[in-house]
């Protein structure tokens, strides 16, 4: 309970009239006294501390505290310090502090917490002019009015006694470097503090930073998704033959892969790779923490093995990054993590299982299955599986029988181990014996030769399909090729050469079904050659060069003819050596001429060149010539590569700048032989990856008229052309096969002779043809040299159309048609004059020997093969007409000029004229 009335003044020491009464309590320490001055005041009796009762013996008395004026002033006697405590008596009843104010702390009777004893000798002195406070009587809450304690004498104030205050900064005490000297406990306290510093800035750095940047990176890589690395990644692409059966494969430079999809991995070989790679693999979220201390250790001591998963090795091989840095390991960890999120792990074991190198070229278990054991990775047993997959850590070690087995020693104790594998198999468990390297070489590579393997990714390149993409999607290409066809062309163009002398003859055939446009065969030569050193080289692909077609290409001049209602019944004058557009041309001889009114019909089988020359001169134009060469089949630049050149009248006859490949007239007549319908011509049926998912398909392919808007149209001129080609075939000495109609022409272009070549030389020939076709496959057949180059025969006599080209075809035909069904084209209506209305005048019989005139134009060509050029002379001395043998008969005519080679027909005595 307060007492109002008995509260001090203040200044005054609470109670103090009571204190002063009853004198200091127990325990109290007055104080002591000020050494060297004159004995302090003796205080008054205090007032006794509120609930304790006064005037009783051996209580503590206190300060009077009621005198007038500053408690320390400098020019007065000090008081009288009070006396000791006695041993025993009770400490003074401490005052509570005032609110904002920390309570005194020490023993009762000591100055206020914070200050010191004055040491001996030394008073303290209070700051100059300091007024005494105010004698107010104005109290409350235990505060005066500036929110202080009335019990605090107010030396706190004054900054002569900071000195001794324990929170007040005291004066430093320097070295001798100057620096501050600390106290035993300010530098254990200063030690913990740096220590406490430094293992917060070791949260940071290796936790804290690592956590936020980890979480950062999390969400800013991408993953490897199965369809992604399935873009990346290298599988052999598989030739398909047009039954399906596979033809060859082709390994990418990486070596081969094979994709499975996720469940075709059996579980031992999934365990055999756990226990190689990461026995964790389907537990952890795609990164071992212990595995990663272990590989540090071990970079550290010296020692072998990393610390990677399954995961983080995927998406190192996924993304073709094995640097040795720390952001690829921060962000393979990263993604390891966050695919591990998203994805199954029979996900990522597939995937890692389709792309990981396991040697011998082979990326990918399946792969790998074939090139060791032969064998599918589903059939692996658990002995082959653990070789095969310690064969992942050192792949190029793998003909290393010892290293090998090491590694499947190790695999096979570590299934046990983790209990996917029995001990009592594991006991018994062989080492198994892979098969010898490349034993399987043959069976991958298959019987396609390289350049038709060229010619059918040539035309997938030009669909969108390059080789990078084949690679990447595992392409399966079913060809249009029919083996039956394919074997057949082999064996007739090998046998067409057998006997032949001339080093520079060269062949090539190939062959189209009309009715879908697909090449069933195709034959460029040789597949390899020596080259100047004896070594083998791959072969140039002849099939797929353009050359003179020679008097092959007289059924597009007809094409022509027809298209403007023209008939087959036309005349023209037949003779031999008639100057045209300032120009002499000639026949191949008399058997070559028909007089002066020569039906169309007999022009072609006879091959005679004046009538197809003054057709397109005066008649048709080169340039419908052409068009009707190109709705045909043929691919001109940049589509193709043959050339049909108009800007003279050299393309009526196959010579000058025109030039076609074998691929391309085998296609074009194909046309003729399926009723006018144009098929363009393709190697490629159907595309697919190794999915099976179908990119392109050819099978469905519609039907287009060739030669006019009007399908019947177009089918009667074709029609027209076929009946006038079908007698050229026994007119070439040639047969069809039995029970199948046929027609063709054949082609011979003249050898441009040069100076200081022998006199024989002027009848040679440089390039022969024979193009025919059933109702069922047309073919064509290139017989020549490899640019201007005089031909000869094992007899040394020119060779022609007839000669070795024809047979060849004829054995092609016999071959692949025998045992098929009877064919016979459909018959249509003439167009125009029908021949059969007009006969034709034969020449009259030579009585005198045939002058030669060569044209007085020179014509050069344009091909891309040697340039085949006329002499350019007046007029030249006759000479007589020799007779040279053909193949079974009368010698094929041969001898003309770069205007284009006859070769249509058998002749007697030939004359002076393209063959």
């Amino acid at each position: 309970m307060n007492d109002d009335r008995n509260r001090s003044w203040p200044g005054q020491e609470p109670d103090a009239p009571r204190r002063a009464q009853s004198g200091p309590w127990p325990g109290e320490d007055p104080g002591p006294a000020w050494p060297g001055e004159e004995a302090p005041r003796r205080p008054q009796r205090g007032t006794p501390p509120r609930g304790v009762p006064s005037g009783r013996g051996g209580t503590p008395e206190w300060p009077a505290g009621d005198e007038g004026g500053p408690q320390w002033p400098a020019d007065e006697p000090a008081r009288r310090p009070q006396r000791a405590r006695q041993q025993g008596m009770p400490a003074r009843r401490p005052v509570p502090p005032p609110p904002g104010q920390r309570p005194q702390q020490g023993p009762p009777g000591s100055p206020p917490q914070g200050f010191r004893q004055p040491p001996p000798g030394r008073r303290p002195v209070p700051p100059p002019g300091r007024e005494p406070d105010l004698i107010t009587h104005h109290a409350h809450n235990g505060t005066d009015d500036f929110g202080r304690d009335p019990y605090d004498d107010g030396y706190e104030d004054d900054a002569a006694f900071n000195e001794y205050a324990d929170d007040v900064e005291p004066q430093e005490e320097l070295d001798e470097k100057g620096k501050k000297v600390l106290t035993p406990a300010q530098k254990k306290k200063r030690r913990w503090k740096i220590i406490r510093r430094c293992a917060y800035v070791f949260v940071g750095l290796f936790f804290v930073v690592p956590a936020i940047a980890f979480v950062i990176t999390y969400f800013l890589v991408d993953v490897p998704t199965p369809e992604s690395i399935k873009a990346l990644q290298s599988q052999p692409i598989t030739y398909y033959d047009a039954g399906g059966q596979v033809m060859g494969r082709e390994l990418p430079p990486g070596g081969d892969r094979q994709l499975l999809k996720p469940g075709e991995v059996p579980d031992v070989v999934k365990h055999a790779v756990y226990s190689a790679e990461d026995a964790t693999f389907e537990t952890n979220s795609g990164f071992d923490v212990t595995g990663i201390l272990r590989a540090v250790f071990n970079q550290v001591t010296g020692g072998q093995g990393g610390g990677s998963t399954i995961s983080q090795q995927y998406i190192k091989q996924a993304t073709q990054n094995d640097q040795q840095t720390l952001t690829r390991k921060w962000t393979e960890l990263a993604k390891s993590f966050k695919m591990n999120n998203q994805q199954s792990k029979e996900e990522i074991i597939t995937s890692y299982l389709n792309i990981v190198y396991f040697g011998r070229g082979a990326n990918g278990i399946q792969a790998a299955a074939k090139a060791y054991f032969n064998k599918d990775a589903k059939d692996l047993n658990a002995s082959e599986a653990s070789l095969l997959a310690g064969l992942i850590q050192g792949p190029g070690r793998s003909e290393n029988e010892a290293y090998a087995q090491k590694r499947w020693t190790y695999v096979m104790d570590q299934m046990v181990a983790n209990k996917w594998l029995p001990q009592a198999e594991r006991t018994a468990a062989q080492y198994p014996t892979p098969i010898p390297r490349n034993s399987n070489k043959e069976q991958d590579s298959g019987k396609m030769t390289y350049q038709l393997q060229q010619r059918i990714k040539d035309e997938l390149a030009a669909k969108g399909y390059d080789e990078n993409k084949l690679f990447s999607t595992g392409a399966k290409i079913h060809t249009t090729i029919d083996p039956a066809a394919q074997a057949a062309a082999e064996q007739a163009s090998q046998e067409g050469m057998k006997g032949q002398t001339d080093e520079n003859l060269l062949n090539a055939l190939v062959a189209v079904d009309p009715k879908t446009g697909g090449v069933i065969a195709y034959y460029g030569g040789p597949e390899l050659v020596k080259d100047a050193d004896g070594k083998d080289q791959i072969n140039q692909d002849r099939a797929n060069q353009a050359r003179n077609p020679g008097s092959s290409v007289k059924a597009f001049d007809l094409t022509a003819f027809l298209k403007m209602g023209k008939g087959l019944g036309e005349t023209f004058d037949g003779s031999n050596n008639r100057v045209l557009g300032g120009r002499t041309v000639r026949n191949a001889g008399d058997s070559a001429s028909c007089g002066k009114d020569c039906t169309v019909a007999k022009a072609m089988e006879i091959s005679a060149n004046t009538v197809f020359y003054d057709m397109v001169l005066n008649v048709t134009k080169p340039s419908r010539v052409a068009e009707a060469a190109k709705e045909a089949g043929v691919k001109v630049s940049p589509d193709g590569k043959s050339v049909l050149y108009t800007d003279d009248n050299n393309i009526s006859l196959g010579g000058g700048g025109t030039a076609v490949t074998p691929e391309d007239m085998a296609a074009a007549y194909s046309s003729f032989a399926n009723g006018g319908t144009y098929h363009e011509q393709h190697f490629v049926s159907k595309l697919t990856n190794g999915q099976d998912e179908v990119e392109f398909d050819e099978n469905n392919i519609k039907t287009n008229p060739a030669f006019d808007d009007d399908a019947s149209k177009s089918q009667q001129i074709a029609g027209n052309v076929t009946e006038a080609l079908g007698p050229v075939i026994k007119h070439s000495n040639l047969k069809c096969p039995t029970g199948h109609e046929c027609a063709g022409k054949t082609g011979t272009q003249q050898y441009t002779a040069k100076d200081g070549d022998p006199k024989a030389y002027g009848d040679r020939n440089a390039q022969t043809w024979m193009v025919g076709y059933t109702p069922s496959v047309s073919a064509a057949v290139w017989v020549g040299g490899d640019g201007n180059k005089p031909l000869h025969d094992p007899k040394n006599k020119p060779i022609f159309g007839a000669t070795i080209a024809g047979p060849t075809w004829q054995n092609f035909m016999n071959l692949y048609l025998k045992g098929k069904p009877a064919e016979k084209f459909d018959k249509v209506a003439p167009i125009g004059k029908d021949a059969a209305t007009v006969t034709s005048t034969p020449p009259p019989p030579s009585e005198t020997p045939t002058t030669t005139t060569t044209p007085t134009t020179p014509e050069t060509t344009t091909s891309t093969e040697p340039t085949d050029t006329d002499t350019n002379t007046s007029t030249k001395p006759s000479r007589p007409t020799l007779t040279r043998p053909g193949p079974g008969g009368p010698g094929d005519p041969g001898i003309g000029n770069t205007f284009g080679g006859g070769g249509g027909g058998v002749a007697s005595p030939p004359g002076a004229g393209p063959g």
